[in-house]
């Protein structure tokens, strides 16, 4: 139950990340054909103002499809309609017209030939694969010539819908952290909240809803306590607590060593922040991620750091330990995942959105679009290094499972 609650997380991240996609283009008024939940096939389909809205057949986040996203080119015209031509050569005359206005960059003019070459299509003989697949590819050629096609935007409308996707996940991490420093996550109380098994707080039976008192009989505050476990470096220390209005003397036990911390195995609980407060901490808290974040992709691109890199499999399995642990503690990876999502997708690499938001903005300088094979090859380089990405986050997800 748990790895599936953990799917549906991380479905539910990449939902948010489309959703800030569409949403963003709708407001800067670039009309996306379709915004699914789930991916398609669809299972559902309804079109509203020209947007086809789906529930699609894989549950796992969303689907939006932006019109145009690429500068059409005469190639494309033989690619998408060579079935239908096999079948058909009516097609080819008002085709081959679209294919010299698109070499000619008359774009408005090749956009009047479509005209022609829906009479083609409707006059045609074609089987109802060809059919629905020439039918398909003139749908996206009107688009990619239309005046709301992506590439043809300004600059600023095309990075506010391409930021929109990881800028809406950064968001949910940042309210997600918020509702967490207001419900328990500000700042500590003497009380114990948790107690992990086969601890030495443990073995001294120290409990959950216990208030600690003293430790060796000196009084602490919530600041306190974890100070004076650390100063006992090692040495037995004793735990006195108020349990059911009684109070107990715990102990004598050893503190754990954790590296260089000493550690007795329990966490306090938090006392909730204020809104305001809670929103401070919170963006605090992503800020410091994000550093962390980002030192962590520095140091791999100088080779190391490779065993901290996960794949979904990872992801997923490190969601659902954290969902073990208790609600509160799941929110807190998912917010963190949340945010990885957002920074992962801002790389400058094709074709993620950070590569998108780069080649707007050398576009947006050049004042005109950057050529389709530059496009294309950067793309190839991109998704190697993703995979790449990819395959070690696999490989490491492989060695902790085994």
């Amino acid at each position: 139950m748990n790895i599936l609650i953990a799917i549906l997380g991380l479905g539910l991240l990449v939902l948010v990340h489309e959703a800030g996609h569409f949403f963003a283009s709708l407001a800067v008024g670039m009309r996306p054909r379709r915004f699914y939940v789930g991916f398609p096939p669809a299972l559902a389909k309804t079109t509203r103002r020209g947007i086809e809205y789906g529930i699609g057949a894989i549950p796992l986040g969303g689907y939006v499809k932006l019109p145009g996203m690429h500068r059409p080119l005469p190639r494309d015209v033989d690619h998408s309609f060579a079935r239908a031509i096999a079948e058909d050569t009516r097609m080819q005359p008002p085709l081959e017209r679209v294919k010299q206005k698109l070499e000619e960059e008359d774009f408005a003019a090749a956009r009047e030939e479509l005209a022609a070459v829906r009479e083609a299509l409707e006059a045609s003989r074609l089987s109802d694969g060809a059919r629905s697949s020439a039918e398909n590819a003139l749908v996206d050629l009107d688009d990619s010539l239309g005046p709301g096609a992506y590439w043809r935007q300004p600059m600023w409308k095309r990075i506010v819908a391409i930021f929109a996707g990881p800028g809406t996940n950064i968001v949910f991490a940042v309210a997600i952290f918020a509702v967490l420093f207001m419900i328990t996550g500000g700042q500590p109380t003497r009380t114990v909240d948790d107690v992990q098994p086969e601890s030495p707080a443990a073995a001294i039976g120290l409990r959950s809803g216990d208030e600690i008192l003293e430790i060796d009989m000196v009084p602490v505050g919530p600041s306190d306590i974890p100070s004076r476990i650390q100063g006992s470096r090692g040495r037995p220390i004793t735990v006195t607590v108020e349990r059911e209005g009684q109070t107990t003397m715990l102990g004598p036990v050893q503190p754990r060593r954790d590296g260089d911390t000493y550690r007795l195995g329990f966490t306090l609980r938090g006392e909730g922040l204020g809104p305001g407060a809670a929103v401070r901490e919170s963006v605090e808290l992503t800020g410091e991620v994000t550093r962390e974040i980002g030192r962590s992709l520095f140091e791999l691109a100088g080779g190391e750091g490779r065993e901290d890199i996960a794949s979904p499999v990872g992801i997923v399995q490190g969601s659902s330990n954290a969902l073990s642990r208790g609600v509160e503690t799941y929110l807190w990876v998912l917010g963190l995942i949340s945010l990885s999502l957002a920074l992962l997708n801002l790389l400058p690499l094709l074709p993620l959105d950070g590569g998108h938001i780069v080649f707007s903005i050398i576009e947006g300088v050049r004042g005109r679009a950057v050529g389709r094979e530059v496009y294309e090859r950067v793309s190839a380089v991109g998704i190697a290094i993703v995979l790449l990405l990819f395959f070690v986050g696999l490989s490491n997800d492989v060695d902790r499972l085994s």
